[in-house]
């Protein structure tokens, strides 16, 4: 989109979404601190159209590397820590609770109330980005939701439907093995808990104490990791495979169905065209689901002494057209409802099925302990389980001896 495009797009943005506010005296210079997976990639011509909305808002924006999470949030805690922190920058959820611990960030719900562009994000969106003590402190930004992708065709052969519930997806799955072909093709390695959760979480267990040990969730971890040592549903490769393996096999016809998110979505098109579509993934035998949430949000420092200005800039992101531009630049979905009309980033039915997935759409716990459960302990135990090396149940109460002791 050409400059002056955004410019003017951000005046009309500017008297459509306007604050009621008092007006800043004299320029106010405000610090924002992001990250982009293609750094080649730059906010630039947004800020442009903000500062010419905004006269007296300058935006210094610091693009920070990513280095997998580690090197951004490194600096921003550094930052924090040692009284420096930038007046607003883009966070994950994963890390709200310890930023509120640290007294990091401010409540914007004040501001939030007096912001037009409010009602064009989701009540779902809003819910899963609030606070534990039920303050908002993150202005959503973009998002992706894993969902369950399929093969329209390998099912139409089989005579089954894309699956709505557990028990539907274990006849499609038995239905869609044959041959060197598997039903589901299981993510065992790491980043496998993702696919984990909607049938374990989504079958009862929780993070809370005793919640992963409890009847209902012993019984739904039995029920996945079954998918491989009872139903042979899954390929022999599923202990170790990651993310690679399970789109390869999934872009291959070596598998019919797999999880993952609208990122990987122009991959599959460009190999198998319209043989791929995707539906949420199953909800459980209580009619519940649960899925995860990937999110990006920006937020406001409470050291910021520019808090207001600071709004003003992470609102003209999460407004209308400015946010599809900006994801535009991000490969996520835009936030805003409106933007999913004129979003060609993405096939619709891809889209579609992310918005479809958001009422069941949560987050692991925000807890220092996550980590640990993501790297090892979820991945040692589930392949472990699925080798026979240890029972399902065992594979919970290490889960349960993580969290809870």
């Amino acid at each position: 989109m050409e400059r002056r495009t955004f410019i003017k797009l951000a005046g009309a943005t500017a008297l459509a979404t306007s604050l009621a506010r008092p007006a800043v005296a004299q320029q106010t210079t405000v610090r924002w601190w992001y990250h982009f997976d293609k750094p080649e990639n730059t906010p630039d011509e947004l800020i442009a159209a903000f500062e010419a909305a905004n006269p007296d808002i300058k935006i210094e924006a610091e693009s920070i590397p990513w280095g997998g999470g580690g090197d951004y949030y490194t600096r921003l805690f550094a930052a924090i820590v040692a009284g420096g922190a930038p007046d607003c920058a883009m966070v994950k959820l994963n890390n709200q609770a310890q930023l509120i611990e640290m007294g990091a960030l401010e409540p914007i719900d004040a501001m939030v109330a007096g912001w037009d562009g409010r009602t064009d994000i989701s009540d779902d969106i809003w819910n899963v980005n609030k606070s534990a003590d039920g303050k908002q402190y993150y202005l959503p930004l973009q998002y992706v939701v894993l969902y369950l992708y399929y093969r329209p065709d390998l099912f139409e052969a089989a005579g089954v439907a894309p699956p709505t519930n557990f028990e539907e997806f274990l006849a499609a799955a038995k239905a869609l093995t044959q041959g060197d072909v598997y039903g589901f093709g299981m993510r065992g390695g790491p980043g496998g808990h993702d696919n984990w959760g909607p049938f374990v979480l989504g079958g009862g267990a929780s993070f809370e104490k005793g919640g992963m040990v409890s009847d209902a969730a012993l019984a739904a971890n039995r029920w996945y990791v079954g998918l491989g040592t009872e139903h042979k549903v899954i390929p022999p490769s599923a202990p170790t495979d990651g993310f690679r393996q399970i789109v390869d096999n999934f872009k291959s016809g070596r598998t019919a169905m797999a999880i993952h998110h609208v990122g990987s979505s122009n991959e599959m098109v460009e190999a198998l065209g319209d043989k791929v579509s995707a539906v949420p993934v199953p909800r459980g035998p209580d009619g519940k689901g649960w899925t995860l949430f990937g999110d990006e949000s920006n937020a406001v420092f409470s050291s910021s002494a520019n808090k207001e200005a600071a709004f003003r800039w992470i609102s003209f992101l999460s407004t209308g057209k400015n946010n599809v531009a900006f994801n535009r630049l991000t490969g996520q979905l835009p936030v805003v409802t409106s933007g999913a009309a004129e979003w060609t980033l993405h096939q619709a039915r891809f889209v579609e099925a992310s918005a479809a997935s958001l009422p069941m759409a949560a987050v692991p716990p925000d807890s220092p302990l996550t980590a640990d459960f993501v790297r090892t302990v979820w991945p040692t135990n589930m392949q472990q389980a699925l080798l026979g090396q240890i029972t399902p149940d065992a594979m919970m109460q290490a889960i349960e001896a993580h969290f809870h002791g």
